[in-house]
């Protein structure tokens, strides 16, 4: 009988050692599982869309890539920053040379008597180079004479034509706006001009050089 009722007591030990584990080891262990599971699930998903939006963003700067490679100018070309007064000319492509300029003041000009308004501003967009000429002659145009105060005279006097202004050479871009030179050097980078692009005497002599009839000028 004894040694029946150890035996009963050594299963019974036995049972509670084996259902505290469960309580103390099994139960904690699937409780934690149920919570890992979801955000081991939820970290995935998000690194899947991390994942798309990074591969779709991919897609399309290639696109635009393409896009640009496309619309870029083989030949040579110029873009000009009005904001910081600066150029840069290319050529195939490539880079070949940059620096300072000056664009439009961004005033505005009215005659004495109230007839006559200007801008002088450096219009924003593309252009195209329409003609050439070295050592220009510039024809002052009415404003020149109302800034400075002096009667507008008529069309061809010798007043209106002054050399040495627009430096060795110009670009004309139309509409009375060119690329030209300099004799206020010391301006150089400012927005000082009545709408024109000025460049120094060594970055003109490049720009005419490399830029021809028909070269595409960008201006921003």
């Amino acid at each position: 009988m004894i040694r029946t009722f150890f035996i009963y007591l050594l299963i019974l030990f036995v049972g509670i050692l084996f259902f505290g584990s469960m309580i103390l080891f099994a139960i904690p262990a699937i409780q934690e599982s149920t919570f890992v599971l979801p955000k081991m699930k939820e970290a995935q998903i998000g690194a899947d869309e991390v994942g798309t939006t990074r591969e779709s963003l991919e897609k399309e700067i290639n696109k635009l890539q393409v896009k640009l490679e496309k619309y870029t100018p083989t030949e040579a070309y110029i873009v000009i920053n009005s904001n910081d007064n600066h150029f840069y000319l290319y050529k195939n492509k490539q880079l070949i040379r940059d620096g300072l300029c000056s664009t439009g003041k961004n005033e505005r000009l009215v005659s004495a008597d109230s007839t006559k308004e200007f801008i002088f501003h450096t219009p924003l967009g593309v252009r195209k180079v329409l003609g050439k000429q070295k050592n220009p002659v510039w024809a002052k145009p009415n404003w020149a004479f109302i800034e400075e105060g002096l009667p507008i005279p008529p069309p061809g006097h010798a007043s209106r034509f002054e050399s040495g202004t627009l430096g060795a050479y110009k670009l004309t871009l139309g509409d009375g706006y060119m690329i030209h030179g300099t004799i206020y050097k010391r301006f150089m980078g400012l927005n000082v001009t009545h709408g024109c692009i000025r460049m120094g005497d060594e970055d003109l002599e490049v720009v005419y050089n490399t830029m021809s009839v028909g070269s595409k000028v960008y201006i921003y």
